[in-house]
């Protein structure tokens, strides 16, 4: 919710401090808030700690990394070589950290846990003392407060009916209307400051460019697919197969191993194929492994049954991941990065949402082991969908950073 609310203000805020300077504010912002969790008296201070300012730094902290990389890698394969690097470090942060979380929860303590992650937030503050912005900072940016408060209560609503799917159906409607009407509201009031010659919150420019929209589409569908399979195989391999949440984790690090391997490899990729055809190929080869472990799951009771599925999902995702960021950020210049950063990264996060949600809400519906094979086939239909609307994307790369739908060819 945190994250989602503050993720598009979070990439403004860049252009006016500088991307350096809000990416420390916000490993500082996530240090305190790990810190805050691991001394917490109760749940309170915990969800303070944990979901309010871990949520806030990530929000503040995110942007620049992709702003950051578009601006120092000007060409398009150095670029994809980047953004796989950063991939792929996803990738292994999300399998090594329940892990290494789970650990230390099992061995010390809980509140170990977050110490740990202060003192990694410690690490990475000082090797970031060595950045070099590229471009300075404006001061004298306006930062459009209104519209800060409205996406962000737009957003929260939205994200908030999203994972109310699966508890509360007339809750779902109500939120999901609110959250809409506050960012039609938003909007209404961004066209409105740019009649006026006002700079607002979102550039209107960021949804004329249909290069880019494809792309966040894209980006959406990828991030739900990637936590809706997360999210179904997590459950199935707990409830059904009784295995713990560190054997659960062990397991999927196969999808993880797809992930680093696909992203590392985005930079040779880039140079041989079309980032269309990657994108393409991405959604192809994520279905077939979505296949692939609802048929391999059904015949054997071996956990080694889910490793193809999930390697090749993962290799699918991973390897379209970088390409569809590449064609969002290539596709505005560079004083519209902090806009479309926040953008981009509030549209993944709301498919992440949207995922959990999916997956949730039909394994609730279906308290069976037919439910699991239920859930992937939906998200299997909805890689389907990824995969069309992969087509649409243009064959050729628009001219670097234009950020104007004429130019981007059809």
């Amino acid at each position: 919710l945190v994250m989602a609310a503050f993720m598009i203000p979070g990439g403004k805020l860049t252009v006016r401090y500088g991307r350096k300077r809000c990416f420390i504010a916000g490993l500082i912002v996530y240090g305190i808030g790990a810190l805050v969790s691991a001394v917490s008296p109760g749940l309170g201070v915990l969800i303070l700690g944990n979901s309010i300012l871990e949520g806030i730094g990530t929000a503040l902290l995110i942007p620049p990394v992709y702003i950051l990389a578009t601006l120092y890698f000007t060409e398009l394969t150095s670029r994809a070589r980047a953004f796989g690097i950063i991939s792929a470090m996803a990738g292994v942060g999300a399998a090594a950290g329940p892990l290494i979380g789970g650990a230390i929860t099992s061995f010390i303590s809980w509140r170990a846990a977050f110490v740990f992650q202060a003192l990694i937030i410690v690490v990475i503050v000082l090797l970031s003392r060595r950045l070099v912005d590229p471009l300075p900072a404006d001061p004298s940016r306006p930062f459009d407060t209104a519209g800060a408060a409205t996406s962000a209560g737009g957003l929260i609503l939205i994200v908030a009916g999203i994972l109310a799917a699966d508890d509360n159906g007339w809750l779902m409607i109500v939120l999901l209307v609110a959250g809409a009407l506050l960012l039609t509201l938003f909007f209404a009031m961004g066209r409105a400051k740019e009649r006026a010659g006002k700079e607002p919150l979102l550039s209107s420019a960021m949804f004329r460019n249909r290069t880019a929209n494809l792309g966040m589409i894209t980006q959406n569908l990828q991030w739900l697919i990637l936590m809706g399979v997360s999210f179904t195989a997590a459950a199935y391999l707990q409830v059904v197969r009784g295995y713990g949440a560190i054997e659960s984790g062990v397991i999927f690090t196969f999808a993880t191993l797809g992930i680093l391997l696909s992203s590392i490899g985005a930079q040779r990729f880039a140079e041989r194929r079309p980032q269309r055809t990657l994108i393409i190929a991405g959604f192809a080869i994520t279905v077939v492994g979505i296949g692939l472990l609802i048929i391999m799951v059904d015949v054997s009771p071996s956990a080694w049954a889910f490793a193809p599925g999930l390697f090749l999902i993962g290799f699918g995702l991973g390897g379209m991941l970088t390409p569809s960021v590449n064609i969002v950020q290539s596709s505005f210049p560079d004083d519209l990065q902090g806009e479309i950063s926040g953008l981009s990264r509030s549209v993944s996060n709301l498919g992440s949402s949207l995922g959990t949600a999916i997956a949730g809400t039909i394994l609730v519906a279906g308290l069976s082991t037919g439910a699991y094979a239920t859930a992937l086939i939906v998200l299997a239909a909805i890689g389907l969908i990824g995969l069309g609307a992969a087509t649409l994307l243009p064959r050729t790369p628009a001219p670097r950073g234009t950020g104007d739908p004429s130019v981007a060819p059809a």
